[in-house]
């Protein structure tokens, strides 16, 4: 006997082989003498046949009694049927019930809240699954893009003792006799080792304590950044532009099923391609009034901002040149106009709005001493970083990749909550 997987018995040539096939039971029904199991493994769900007669009174009375979620091996034929969920059914010979299920929490009717303090059980759904084998291909994804760019893949730490993104939102823990944060970013290490290896990435997590209850926040979350030595802002912006593009090809190639489980759908991808439109921060001001949102000149980009904006593209746009008050102390003042600074964010379209942000950094001693001096910042605590630029530096550029978002845009998903196994917000810690 043959143990298979579902979805490789899905095809005509299975017809009238035996086979073995392991997995959960996904639902279950009985009509008199006959059981119906749809049977689900990691890969998809087949419908089985389980008469009375053939498999034993004992065996039969058994599967009748456990629930949905009991495990069990079965065995039998396989026949084509066109009112099965997939189109083929198994005519089962035998089985065994592995581990019973009873009374399984998990029903349709449950409130998202319920769902997510028994998300090691929801984690079973197909929908669940299809969001994760989605997740497991962009993360693939992102490291085949790097590694055929020439990014050697590296690492950086994630007790640290400086903030990258400000200080009101450090995670601080005790270390020992010291204080120590939670990493907000990979960026200032990965900028230590383009020295070395001239073109790096992490994909790693990044720690934020931002009270924030948007549909886009996670106090913990999946974060892909590069550092490029002999790099300048629109370079950088061209290898983002690319690596976008292959993820969503890659996922439109390798995942049309589990889209379809999503009813994502996929004309928006399918359009995603090179080039993304540049605008310039100062351009934007004037495009969101003009499309219904407020904002002046020196206001950042909110959530709510951000989803009304790009509710009006059909693909990525980056924005590019935004006022140096409010962009952190490492971006590049720009030459020809210090007044902003050289670096670029990546809003998703569909309302989904920021998921990456980038630039060039500083690579000057006396301008980034400046800048630290301007931001009220102590040179001593970055003493590291400021060596960087006493020792041969060199222009360079990198970025941050929030891969949730990527995660939550890609799938088309309601909240980042869902795009993620185990979400951690500002009210959940659990499971």
């Amino acid at each position: 006997m043959v143990i298979k997987h579902v979805q490789e018995i899905l095809n005509d040539d299975w017809i009238g082989k035996d086979v073995e096939l392991r997995g959960w039971i996904y639902r279950k029904r009985r009509t008199g003498k006959l059981i119906f199991v749809v049977l689900r493994d990691s890969t998809d769900i087949v419908q089985c046949v389980v008469e009375k007669k053939v498999v034993g009174n004992e065996k039969f009375k058994e599967l009748d009694k456990v629930g949905v979620e009991s495990s069990i091996k079965i065995s039998g034929i396989i026949a084509k049927e066109e009112r099965a969920p997939t189109g083929y059914e198994i005519h089962a010979k035998n089985l065994e019930i592995v581990g019973p299920s009873f009374n399984f929490p998990i029903s349709k009717d449950k409130s998202d809240e319920f769902l997510l303090d028994n998300r090691h059980l929801w984690v079973r759904s197909r929908e669940m699954n299809a969001i994760l084998k989605i997740r497991s291909t962009i993360f693939g994804a992102l490291h085949d893009f790097f590694r055929e760019k020439g990014y050697y893949e590296t690492q950086g730490p994630m007790f640290v003792t400086g903030a990258v993104e400000g200080g009101s939102t450090l995670f601080e823990v005790p270390y020992f006799n010291r204080k120590a944060y939670l990493t907000q970013s990979s960026q200032f290490y990965l900028e230590t080792l383009i020295f070395s290896l001239e073109k790096v990435y992490t994909v790693a997590p990044s720690f934020r304590a931002e009270k924030s209850r948007t549909r886009r926040h996670l106090t913990e979350y999946w974060h892909a950044e590069a550092e490029a030595a002999w790099y300048h802002n629109s370079d950088m912006i061209d290898d983002e532009e690319e690596m976008t593009v292959q993820i969503v090809q890659k996922v439109l190639q390798d995942r049309k099923k589990e889209l379809k489980i999503l009813n994502r759908d996929t004309k928006m991808l399918e359009n995603i391609e090179k080039p993304f439109e540049r605008m310039k921060y100062e351009k934007l001001v004037d495009f969101a009034n003009e499309h219904g949102v407020s904002m002046k000149y020196g206001d950042d980009l909110g959530a709510d901002e951000e989803s009304a904006i790009t509710k009006n593209f059909d693909k990525p746009v980056f924005i590019t040149h935004y006022p140096i008050e409010i962009k952190p102390f490492y971006h590049r003042p720009d030459p020809e106009n210090p007044k902003v600074v050289l670096c670029h964010d990546m809003l998703a379209p569909e309302g989904y709005g920021e998921v990456i942000g980038g630039g060039e950094r500083i690579y000057k001693l006396d301008v980034l001493l400046k800048r630290l001096e301007e931001e009220n910042l102590n040179p001593e605590d970055y003493y590291w970083y400021v060596d960087l630029r006493k020792y041969g530096s060199v222009p360079h550029a990198g970025f941050g990749l929030g891969v949730d978002r990527l995660v939550w845009w890609i799938a088309g998903l309601e909240h980042i909550k869902y795009a993620i196994p185990y979400p951690r917000t500002i009210r959940r810690v659990k499971p």
